[in-house]
Formats: structure tokens, C-alpha cells, sequence
């Protein structure tokens, strides 16, 4: 191995795993992750690249709630898989690396270009503090957003996010991602396709078409809900891009749901309050606690 190559290793950001101390570990599970995902993905298909990509290679149109499953299973691993969550990690760089497209004005977009692949992640960013503002009781300091942003950044480093795309400190972060919203995005076709989607939520592919008004009616006030969230907690400046109307009232109305919520959630056992992946990794990490415990206290 040359000296360079060496130098480069160990210029390289470390990357590993989350553990049970940290802040990600104890929300990104919560179901309440769910409330703010759809305003990170429209946020998603708001940035060039991504929508291009999108809106040629994604299924979320045809098959919308298996693209949903999917995609958090796949965050759910991110953070609860241990090891294998780097993997999830490269098979997503990989699954990704193929997917180029040329939109209609003539651009090229490569789905893995730093700053769209850099994008994702800190919309999540976004979604886990607008989460926080609405849907929790225990509400985030300065110093919290720092500490959750550190965690992030690691997240972007085992996602091989290029360096120049990740500010230093969440107080960095937060002028920065205002000027991307602001002078970046765009308005999309896919950003009101997937609106339409998720109001109107189509039928598995294996519901027989006799049930589908079974289907409609089940999941048409799910849809209404999944969309005024989405739009609540959507940057005021993409609302107004978009043309999408958010009066005085549903703010009210988004606040009190908000504060029901997030009063209500810790109510709830761990097993309800949390996605089944999160909560299995949660578990095992507390079996193992309990052995290591026990095991330290063997007599020898």
C-alpha cells in the first residue's frame, strides 16, 4: 500500500454504528418520525437532481405504500441495524449509482452528485426539529441541536457524504439549509405528484380491485392527515412556492393536534410508541445489558 493511500485512510472520517446513547437511537424510531417524513421527501423532490432521478426510476406513483415501507425500513436500519447498518448504507451508494437520467431542459443528473446525496440527509435534519417543535413535549435547546446534528453528521459519514457538503455545527447548518430552500429548490412535477399521492393513498397491488372502495374509504381520512401534516410542517417559503394554501387556522389546528400528541406519546408502551425494528433493537440492547450484568456477577 503507498504512503498516499495510507494518508487518504486515515484522513477518512471513521464510520460506525449508533449505540443506545444516543439521541438518534431514542427518536428516529418514535412513530412520530412518520408525522414529518413527508415534508423531508417533498422537500427531496424539490431539489433538481433528485426529482429528475425520482421522477424517472421511483415507484412511488404505482406503488406508493410499498415505497413507503421500504424507505423506512431502510432509515429504521440506519440507525437500529448495528453493523449491518453500514451495509444498508452501501447498498443504498450502490443501488444509487447507476440511477442517471437528463431531465427536459437537457440537464444530467447522477443520483449520487454530493449535494443531492447530501440533501436527503439533512432534510432529515429539518424534520427531526420541525418534529420536535410540534410533536414533543420535551422541547430541544441550542445545545440539543447541536448534539443531534453531531450525530447527523456522523450519519452522513457513514452514508460517504462528501465533507464540503456538511456544515460544521448545526448553527452553520441552519443559514445554510435557509439558503438552499430559499434559492435552491425548485418547483417540481414530482413535488405535486407526490402530494396527490399521499392524499389519495392508491391500493396495495395485492387488494383485489372488488375491495378497493373498501380500501378508499379506509384510508381516505389517513391521507387527509398524512397530507395536512405534510403541508403544516413544510417551510412556509416551499408552501408559497408551491401555491400550497395554509391559513391561520390550520396552524391552530396543527399546534393543538401537535400538543395532544406529544403529550399523549409517552403515554404509550414502547412497543406502540415505537416502529418494529426500532423497538427489536431496543430490546436485544437491553437483554444484553441484563447479561453483561449478570455475567459480571458470576462468582468465580
Amino acid at each position: 500500500m503507498t504512503a498516499a493511500i495510507q494518508l487518504e485512510q486515515q484522513a477518512r472520517p471513521e464510520r460506525r454504528p449508533f449505540g443506545p446513547d444516543t439521541r438518534l437511537w431514542e427518536d428516529t424510531g418514535l412513530i412520530t418520525f412518520s408525522l414529518t417524513a413527508g415534508s423531508a421527501f417533498l422537500l427531496q423532490t424539490m431539489e433538481p437532481t433528485i426529482a429528475a432521478v425520482v421522477d424517472e426510476h421511483s415507484t412511488f406513483r404505482t406503488d406508493p405504500m410499498g415505497r413507503a415501507m421500504r424507505s423506512l425500513a431502510s432509515v429504521m436500519m440506519w440507525v437500529y441495524g448495528g453493523d449491518e447498518a453500514l451495509a444498508e448504507a452501501d447498498r443504498l451508494r450502490k443501488m444509487h449509482a447507476s440511477l442517471n437520467t437528463t431531465d427536459a431542459q437537457g440537464r444530467k443528473h447522477q443520483a449520487l452528485s454530493s449535494g443531492p446525496w447530501a440533501w436527503v440527509l439533512h432534510t432529515g435534519v429539518f424534520a427531526f426539529t420541525e418534529g420536535n417543535k410540534y410533536f414533543s413535549a420535551d422541547k430541544l435547546t441550542d445545545a440539543d441541536k447541536e448534539a443531534y446534528y453531531r450525530e447527523t453528521v456522523q450519519l452522513m459519514r457513514n452514508f460517504s457524504v462528501a465533507p464540503k457538503e456538511i456544515p460544521a455545527t448545526y448553527a452553520e447548518w441552519e443559514p445554510w439549509f435557509w439558503n438552499q430552500v430559499e434559492n435552491h429548490l425548485e418547483v417540481t412535477s414530482v413535488a405535486y405528484d407526490y402530494l396527490k399521492v399521499i392524499r389519495k393513498i392508491a391500493p396495495p397491488k395485492q387488494i383485489p380491485r372488488p375491495l378497493h372502495p373498501v380500501w378508499r374509504a379506509a384510508t381516505t381520512p389517513v391521507g387527509r392527515l398524512q397530507y395536512f401534516f405534510t403541508v403544516g410542517t413544510t417551510p412556509n417559503i416551499v408552501r408559497d412556492k408551491l401555491g400550497l394554501e395554509w391559513t391561520a387556522n390550520d396552524e391552530r389546528a396543527l399546534r393543538v393536534l401537535g400538543w395532544l400528541i406529544g403529550r399523549t406519546m409517552p403515554l404509550l408502551p414502547e412497543r406502540i410508541r415505537y416502529f418494529p425494528i426500532a423497538y427489536e433493537a431496543r430490546k436485544l440492547e437491553r437483554d444484553r445489558a441484563r447479561l453483561r450484568k449478570m455475567i459480571n456477577l458470576r462468582p468465580i
